[in-house]
């Protein structure tokens, strides 16, 4: 049984982790920028926004990055009052200008000491996700700021399943060969992530037994993960884009009864 499904599952990675599936998902944001520091801020920002209609998050992303003069390294750093300005009115769902300024004020105050947003996340080596994602938070909230930006940006302290933040780490670490997910940051391994985990993946890994908890949290993020390491240890993240793809692209192969 188990290798009938890996096998079903090896062959919706291959289907789906192709350069064919950048266009229609966030991650086509980053994919719009070569320096690295601009793929960390548009990843984030892309990551960030990531929940609803997938068309309409990609259309706020990219009207940010025109905002931002499609140079958010620069504009983050160095954006003069008259530029900032810009950003007024700027709303994607729950997240509006005032969220907005603070991302941006945290990105400009780690960018003038760090080269690279992964320091955020893990200080050094040997770090898990789990710890990082807690300090992540933890530092991020460090300045000043309205109590109400604290609920974009979870943490599994709160039980959450950090699903956008997991999504934006498997964009950053893992390296698929393919052209899809960037491989940048290097502290640590594609073995060490935790898979994103939302209706649509959470429905397909209940329906094969993946996944047997029956809330959406951290433990499940955790159970799911688990499971999939079973079936490749080195990258259990790549399942994400299977789970995904088979629940929301071509949900009719799902019939939950």
């Amino acid at each position: 049984m188990q290798n009938n499904l890996k096998e079903l599952l090896d062959a919706k990675v291959t289907e789906y982790n192709q350069p064919s599936f950048i266009k229609n998902d966030p991650i086509s944001i980053p994919h719009l920028f070569a320096k690295k520091q601009d793929i960390e801020i548009a990843g984030l920002f892309a990551a960030i926004f990531s929940w609803g209609n997938r068309t309409t998050i990609i259309n706020k992303s990219k009207e940010l990055m025109r905002i931002m003069d499609m140079s958010p390294y620069d504009f983050c750093l160095n954006a003069s009052k008259e530029k900032l300005k810009k950003l007024r009115g700027f709303k994607h769902r729950t997240f509006n200008e005032d969220d907005l300024f603070y991302f941006i004020e945290f990105l400009r105050q780690h960018y003038m000491k760090h080269q690279s947003l992964e320091t955020a996340f893990f200080a050094t080596k040997g770090s898990d996700v789990e710890s990082g994602l807690n300090n992540f938070k933890k530092y991020f909230f460090s300045f000043e700021h309205l109590k109400r930006t604290e609920k974009h940006v979870s943490s599994p302290l709160t039980k959450s399943t950090c699903k956008r933040l997991n999504m934006y780490l498997r964009w950053m670490v893992r390296n698929d060969r393919t052209g899809v997910d960037f491989g940048i940051w290097k502290k640590i391994r594609p073995s060490q992530l935790i898979c994103p985990i939302d209706v649509h993946v959470a429905r397909v890994a209940r329906k094969y037994g993946l996944l047997h908890r029956k809330q959406n949290d951290w433990q499940s993020a955790i159970e799911l993960t688990v499971a999939l390491r079973k079936l490749d240890k080195d990258d259990p993240v790549k399942y994400d884009f299977a789970l995904f793809g088979m629940g929301a692209i071509e949900p009719g192969l799902i019939r939950v009864k």
